[in-house]
Formats: C-alpha cells, structure tokens, sequence
C-alpha cells in the first residue's frame, strides 16, 4: 500500500507538470517528491511503532505529526528538489504555506489510511482469536462428552466381568482380553475427535463379543456395511454407546433375547447408520436421554451441523439411526 499510494502520488504530480516534463530536472523533480514523501512517511511509521502509538487509542500525536511536522518537511524537500535538480528557487517563500498545506493534507490522509489499515488488521486478528477459542471450547466440550462415556461402559463391562468370574473362569477371562482391547482402542482414540467407521465397528464387535460371552444364545448380532464406507469418519465410541443401549434394552430385558442389526449404508450424499433392535423404547430415570443427548451433541461438534440421531419405533422394532454428509 505504502508503494502503491506514493506510485500514485508521482504519477499525479507528473500528469500536472506533463507540459514541462521535457525541461531538465522535472521528471527528476517528480520522482524526488514521490521518494521523498515515501520516505518521510517510513520514518514516521517507524516512529509510530517504536513508541507504540498504533496500539490501544488513537492518539493526537498520530495527526498533529503528519500535519505540523511532515507536510512543511515535504515542502522544503520538494523545493529542494527544484534548487538543485532545475536551478530555480523563489527566495520571496510565498509558496511555502500552500505546499505544506497541501503535504500536510496528503500526510493526513496517509495517516487515516494506515489508521484503516490497523483497524482491518486488528478485526481480523480478533475474529481468528474468537475463531480460536471457539475451537478450544468445542475441543474441551468434546473431551467432556468422551470422558461421560469412557466411565460408564467400562463400569458396565466390569459388572459383566464381575458376574461370570467364579461361575465361569473362562469366560471372565475372555471378556477380560476383549475388554482390553477395548480400552486399547480407547487409549488410542483418547485424542482424536474421528476415527473410521471400521475401526469403531472394530471396538463395536469386541464389545458384542463380552455381551455375547455374558447372554449366549439371546445375543444375536450382525453387522453390514456397504463397500466403501468403511473409512468415513465417526466420533470414537459413537456407536458402541446406541450398541450397549441396544442390548441393555433389546437383549437384557427379554427372556428370549434379541437379534442386533447394525447397517451402514449411503442415502445420496449422506450415510445411514442403523442400530436396530426388538423391543420397545424404554427410559429408566434420565439414562437412555443423557446417553443419546451426549451421542447427539459429540455428533454435532464432529461431524458439523448436518448430523443427526433419531430414534424410532416401529413394527416390535427400535431403530437408532446416525445420519451424516459422507464428507464430514
């Protein structure tokens, strides 16, 4: 800006001395103006700088400087400029009041302009600190929620583990190496806010094979994804959270148990996550509505917006349906 605006100044000053620009020293005498006038208003930035006028306030330094001080500086050099580089030189000093006026104007308006420049420089720094923060806070919201869930299915599992350890050794032991292979997976998505659907569906059928171990026959389960999907990018522990509310609610509260269908497929440009079970929608105290507020809100400051969680009933059937654009 500072080149462009003094550019700018030189090529006025040349269109009104057009006429003369074949006489020695004129076009010199433009380009001295213009380089002058550059340099006078470098220092006076420093100037500004050094003594940090451009933070905080405006300061009345930042005017009376370009109006008292540079612009009648512009005119001696200017006048200097047409001594030495044309020979002439009017000793009546008539000129000299209309020539600083005349800098001093230009000066102020240069420092308006680097005045605007600050302000524009200083809204977007605030806006990428307010943009930081939010992201922060996003961040720690989203480390919250996690922490919630984490907790409560290991303490399930635990009780699981709890209830076959002297019936069945063998069994506590397996549900012992599938739960750590869940908490490994947790540990390593401890810090990330998406992880690929593979990958949970992974730490999902670890989970199914402790319940499996816990109800046997009454826990029948199937998953099915369609080719492709295997890689977009869900919150960590999103789905094992609506499976464990499938089985606490489909298989735990029949006598004859439940089948589990989880299906992931496109619907246009969205993905379609579906965990079903028999049986009815059931809320005991607040659990299930704080289980799925948390599924909802990490959903939302993962995948954006546009993605969503609603639960249905439907035919003996309830559905958990996790809707998000493929490119989240």
């Amino acid at each position: 800006m500072q080149g462009l605006g003094w550019t700018l100044i030189f090529l006025v000053v040349a269109v009104i001395y057009s006429h003369f620009l074949n006489l020695p020293g004129v076009l010199a005498t433009c380009v001295w103006t213009a380089a002058s006038g550059a340099l006078l208003s470098d220092l006076w930035h420093r100037l500004i700088k050094a003594r940090s006028w451009n933070t905080g306030t405006i300061k009345w330094r930042m005017f009376v400087g370009p109006s008292l001080l540079l612009g009648p500086l512009q005119a001696l050099s200017v006048a200097a400029a047409i001594y030495f580089l044309q020979g002439k030189f009017d000793s009546s000093w008539a000129w000299m009041a209309p020539s600083a006026t005349l800098w001093s104007c230009v000066f102020v308006g240069w420092q308006l302009a680097y005045m605007v420049a600050l302000a524009i420089r200083r809204a977007n720094q605030f806006e990428a600190s307010a943009l930081r923060m939010e992201v922060q806070a996003k961040d720690s919201e989203l480390r919250a929620l996690q922490a919630q869930v984490n907790p409560h299915f290991f303490f399930n599992s635990l009780n699981s583990i709890r209830a076959l350890v002297y019936q069945e050794p063998d069994s506590a032991s397996q549900m012992i190496d599938q739960l750590a292979s869940l908490m490994r997976y947790t540990l390593q998505t401890g810090e990330l806010h998406k992880v690929p659907l593979q990958k949970e569906l992974e730490a999902v059928e670890a989970y199914l094979a402790i319940e499996k171990i816990r109800f046997e026959e009454r826990l029948r389960a199937s998953i099915t994804v369609e080719p492709g999907l295997e890689q977009v990018m869900v919150p960590p522990m999103s789905l094992q959270t609506l499976v464990e509310n499938a089985v606490k609610y489909g298989v735990e509260m029949s006598k004859t148990g439940s089948d589990i269908l989880i299906t992931a497929r496109r619907a246009g440009d969205n993905a379609l996550i579906e965990i079903a079970n028999a049986g009815a929608i059931r809320s005991f105290g607040n659990s299930t509505k704080v289980g799925l507020s948390n599924t909802r809100k990490r959903l939302a400051l993962s995948l954006g917006d546009e993605a969503s969680l609603q639960l249905s009933e439907n035919s003996g059937w309830v559905r958990a349906t996790l809707q998000f654009p493929v490119a989240a």
